[in-house]
């Protein structure tokens, strides 16, 4: 199974877990109880689920939709490595995955 790691915000915490290929790291994140919001609950339709990607796994990531990146500029904190958690796959390729939660989020849905 590969791993996926999720740094707290001020960087001073790591949690790693091991996690089936083919969840997405919203779903890993509410399994394993990380502060993570996923308002709309992956239908992409908010950014609480907003997380800054290692640079050496960037790359690795399928290219964001239009949509994503839609949603991505609503985000508070907005990095270049930027994702929305809901829609990072994880697979045998990503193992080791870190990602890094933001200081705050943006809930627009109000929820």
């Amino acid at each position: 199974m590969p791993k996926v790691v999720f740094v707290s915000p001020d960087g001073k915490n790591k949690q790693e877990y091991d996690a089936p290929a083919g969840d997405s790291i919203l779903t890993i994140a509410h399994a394993n109880n990380i502060d993570m919001e996923g308002a709309c609950e992956g239908s992409m339709a908010c950014s609480t689920c907003h997380v800054i990607v290692d640079e050496a796994y960037f790359s690795k990531l399928p290219e964001p939709t239009i949509e994503e990146e839609d949603m991505l500029d609503l985000t508070e904190g907005l990095r270049l490595t930027s994702r929305l958690g809901c829609q990072i796959v994880l697979t045998d390729e990503l193992d080791g995955l870190t990602v890094k939660l933001p200081k705050g989020i943006t809930n627009m849905l109000g929820l």
